[in-house]
């Protein structure tokens, strides 16, 4: 068997060799080959009561890794060796922290708590702490949501480090290209990929020739407003002529400057929206958080 390469073949094998052994359902098993660029073992898990995963021999801390997010009490089925044959064994992930894949194979992995919701607006108490403040969970659920992300869509994510790893969880067959200038933020970016198991998050230091040549084309790019806006819209629509673009700005002055920008730049229309949110106090008064503009349209069409 090519250690990188399952086929339909070899999918149906394991399928059969699971369905055989195992009284699980197959008909809602998630397949997942993580021998694949940009697969993401992790979000899948928390997602799919079962998950039929594909990999390569390697990943020392695979198990470690699930259990450090909160998988450990997850079923793992699986054998010995390459091929979809001989005994099956099962065990909990909590028990296989210290082990390693030694082969090219198929497993099965059972999450009876799978969420049935999708991931949206995470806490900003579940991203890893560093140097980045995080914009609050309700107005990146509304950024999210003028994204308009699918999976397969390829996105670009400028100066939003939390928008990048929840898009990185949502689109899961799709890139995410995540822009930071500043080094610091890069790192706990970072640490965030790691910490959420993202395979599908490229980070990079600027919007450039030379930084994203070989890099999949963006569909969608969202960015924070800056002196450099402009030319890094500029740059993405040499690539994407219909690119569409979310722009996050707690500037009125930047806010209202949009249209122009946007008509020189060819994007229509462009829908304008201010959001505030204010949460009770332990003192039982409102504080409000900063009210940022959200500027979203499409260039071309």
């Amino acid at each position: 068997m090519d250690n990188h390469l399952f086929n339909n073949t070899n999918v149906i094998s394991w399928l059969q060799y699971f369905s055989d052994h195992t009284d699980v359902d197959l008909e809602h098993v998630k397949i997942l080959d993580i021998t694949k660029k940009n697969k993401n073992l992790i979000p899948a898990v928390e997602a799919h009561r079962s998950v039929l995963v594909f990999t390569e021999a390697g990943h020392p801390d695979i198990f470690y890794k699930m259990y450090s997010v909160g998988l450990g009490e997850c079923t793992v089925i699986y054998n010995e060796g390459s091929e979809p044959t001989g005994e099956i064994k099962q065990d909990k992930v909590a028990n296989m922290i210290d082990r390693g894949i030694n082969a090219s194979a198929g497993m099965l992995i059972l999450n009876p708590n799978a969420r049935s919701t999708i991931k949206f607006g995470l806490d900003n108490r579940e991203f890893a702490a560093g140097s980045v403040r995080y914009v609050g969970s309700e107005i990146r659920a509304t950024i999210l949501l003028k994204m308009k992300i699918h999976e397969g869509k390829n996105i670009c994510v400028i100066s939003g480090e939390s928008i990048a790893v929840e898009a990185g969880i949502l689109d899961g067959e799709g890139t995410v290209i995540a822009v930071e200038y500043n080094e610091r933020d890069r790192q706990t970016l970072e640490d965030n990929v790691s910490q959420f198991g993202l395979n599908n998050v490229t980070i990079i230091d600027h919007v450039g020739e030379d930084t994203m040549t070989g890099l999949p084309v963006p569909d969608v790019t969202m960015l924070v407003a800056s002196a450099s806006m402009e030319q890094e819209m500029a740059y993405l629509l040499s690539l994407n002529p219909n690119m569409e673009f979310v722009i996050y700005t707690l500037d009125f002055i930047v806010a209202a400057s949009m249209p122009r920008i946007c008509k020189d730049l060819g994007i229509r229309d462009p829908e304008i929206i201010q959001i505030a949110v204010s949460k009770m106090t332990s003192k039982n008064t409102f504080g409000t958080q900063p009210a940022p503009w959200i500027i979203s349209g499409k260039a071309g069409e």
